[in-house]
Order: C-alpha cells, then structure tokens, then sequence
C-alpha cells in the first residue's frame, strides 16, 4: 500500500482533530507539573500544522517542511521547536517523491525521535516526550506491527508515571513529579497511534 500526499494531509488533520479533543485532558495533566498549557499548545500547533499541510503543494518532503514552519509559528513553548525539528527530519526520511510504502512510515517515526533528540538533547527516563517517543521508535526500527508500535509508546508515556523529571518546568518539583505521567508524552503516544492507524489504512 501507498502512502501519499493526500494521505499526508490527511494524518496532519487527523493529528489536529485528536489534539483538539484530547485539550483538556493535556492540560489537566499539565496543571499538576507545569503551566497547564500543554493541551492548548498542542492544539494550536498541530491545527497550525494542518493548515500549513492542506495549502503545501509538491512533494511528501514539502508537505512535512511546510507543516513544521505551521507549527513552529504557532507554538512558542519548548514542544515548538522540538515538533518542528521532528517534522523536519521526517520530512527528510519521506524524501522528495509524492508517494512512500506505508511501511516506510517506521522510518518516519524512527526520525521524529531523532529530531527531537537531536534538539532537546533529551535522554529517555527524564520523563518528556521522548519516553514515549524512544520506545516507539525502538519498536518501528525492529519491524514491529503497527499496533506493537502504538503500545509501546503508550507504555512509555505510562512509565513517566515512575519517573522524576529532571529537564524541563517539571523538574523544579523534584520528586513530587512522582506519580503523575508527562504530558508531553501523553501526547506523543496519542500522534504516534495516528500515524500508526495511518499506517495500516494507507
């Protein structure tokens, strides 16, 4: 099966209308260890972000360069600069070509965590994003189903529950960071199970 622009366009709009109805959730998360912006921040980024991909013309790589500048205008927060390196980089492993086997999308999710790596010089078990981010990955990489790798990534984000944060706003708290799950990696597992599914309907 192909995965192509409209396709694309697509998991960009669907990326949007799961962080729209996830808002609150986010933010609630965020109120206990941060600012309680992040379900807005989200929301407005990936709404952004789908904007920018309906209007990109071109190529698998344009529509993801063109949904990073969206996302980076909109978000001004830490996840900003993080999501936009990450689409980059995605869009780099889509390459320039209007379509891609929708296998290939592991290599895209393999590069998100890199790119987001790369920028927030993060490392898993720092309970961010990239706990949910690196385990998916990790499953993309070794040829996991679609399915294996959506639960991985929920597992990660999960597993932030047991973790003290150490970078970030949540790292003011120390251990009273304890018990409650980062939701930057809520979020993340809830993008990663979207390109999963696109994964299996493309």
């Amino acid at each position: 099966m192909e995965f192509t622009t409209r396709d694309l366009k697509a998991l960009f709009g669907a990326f949007s209308a799961r962080m729209a109805s996830e808002r609150d959730r986010l933010c609630a998360l965020d109120g206990v260890i941060g600012d309680a912006d992040h379900g807005i921040a989200m929301e407005q980024g990936m709404k952004a972000a789908a904007d920018a991909a309906q209007a990109a013309e071109g190529t698998l790589q344009d529509v993801f360069n063109a949904a990073a500048k969206g996302f980076l205008n909109a978000v001004g927060a830490s996840s900003g600069p993080l999501y936009a390196t990450a689409l980059l980089r995605a869009g780099k492993a889509a390459g320039p070509r209007g379509s891609m086997p929708s296998g290939e999308l592991r290599t895209v999710i393999a590069a998100m965590r890199d790119g987001i790596v790369q920028r927030g010089k993060a490392e898993p078990g720092q309970k961010t994003m990239l706990d949910a981010w690196a385990p998916a990955a990790d499953a993309a990489v070794n040829g996991q189903s679609a399915d294996a790798i959506a639960a991985a990534a929920r597992q990660g984000a999960e597993a932030t529950r047991d973790m003290i944060a150490t970078v970030g706003r949540a790292a003011r708290l120390g251990e009273r960071s304890l018990g409650h799950p980062d939701p930057g990696s809520v979020s993340a597992a809830l993008l990663v199970e979207e390109i999963c599914n696109a994964m299996k309907t493309a």
